[in-house]
């Protein structure tokens, strides 16, 4: 039986820290057996420090799949779906492997990145590193409660990862990240009520505007679709706030079983509707990066680093 990498359907933690390389070695089994030793970090460092609640997620860019595993692909690999209109953008960005490392402490999430660089720094550049956080009860910066929409309990599982209709690669998981700098002085010139607006929520309580109340260039009715027979395309959200006294944002973090929901959601909040009413939000926040990779099962990572 298949294992799903345990960060991908994990509880949300306190700290996280997001690692994004570019692979500069062309060892592909030196990586393959590096890939699965990270894997036996993030175990050693959940049981070692079993209360920090530690779990990790690895994925491969998409590009970089086919030089490290040309024989088997997903069935719906694909790139990050860069898009442009006017002046909102969704920027595709450098992205060979991305490593999740999350814990209710931080000096444990500082740990076994220090291991992780150590691991593989011979074949790769760290591209970016981002420190995200548990804000408040669970908000974005903007403070507005973040991830409402998330699937609960094993409902988790059905939605981020992916099942038998592609038996190869059953418990893997399609990730984006995109990291999203917000203009907070642009933002807190808004009156609360014209906030909650642009959310479709209120921002006290968390509740969610009526149909008849949201408008269709809100957040909410923007990034929260439904396909041509009705039913949600839902995807699990594991991102987080980060940020300093100078620049705030979200490192956007999605999982799904399949990359649609994703490319629609985002569709749907830069170009819009067919009138063109786009997501309201986007007025108040950039995304920077932008970069598709896809998280195999524990188990295929493993029986792939011994070939």
């Amino acid at each position: 039986m298949t294992q799903a990498q345990k960060g991908i359907c994990a509880e949300p933690n306190i700290h996280a820290l997001f690692l994004t390389f570019t692979v500069i070695d062309d060892d592909v089994q030196a990586m393959r057996v590096k890939l699965a030793r990270t894997l036996d970090l993030f175990t050693y460092f959940d049981e070692e420090y079993y209360e920090a609640m530690v779990s990790g997620v690895l994925a491969i860019g998409t590009n970089y799949w086919y030089e490290l595993y040309p024989d088997i692909i997903p069935k719906e690999l694909a790139p990050f779906p860069a898009m442009n209109c006017d002046d909102r953008s969704a920027p595709n960005s450098p992205g060979d492997l991305f490593i999740q490392i999350k814990a209710d402490r931080m000096d444990i999430c500082y740990a076994i990145g220090i291991e992780i660089i150590q691991l593989f720094k011979v074949h790769v550049d760290l591209y970016e590193e981002v420190r995200g956080f548990r804000y408040l009860d669970g908000r974005d910066l903007t403070g507005f409660v973040d991830g409402t929409e998330n699937p609960r309990g094993m409902h988790k599982f059905n939605v981020a990862i992916v099942g038998d209709d592609d038996p190869d690669f059953a418990g893997g998981s399609y990730i984006h990240v995109q990291r999203y700098r917000h203009n907070m002085t642009k933002w807190q010139l808004l009156p609360v009520a014209n906030q909650e607006d642009v959310i479709g929520r209120t921002k006290a309580d968390n509740t969610e505007y009526s149909s008849e109340k949201k408008m269709a260039s809100s957040h909410a009715q923007r990034s929260i679709l439904k396909d041509e027979k009705g039913n949600s395309m839902e995807m699990l959200r594991q991102g987080m706030p980060y940020g300093d006294m100078s620049v705030q944002g979200l490192f956007f973090v999605s999982c799904g079983k399949s990359p649609k929901p994703f490319t629609t959601m985002l569709n749907s909040m830069i170009f819009g509707d067919e009138e063109g009413i786009y997501d309201k939000f986007l007025d108040y926040t950039t995304a920077e990066t932008g970069a598709a990779f896809f998280a195999p099962s524990t188990t295929f990572i493993k029986k792939q680093a011994k070939k």
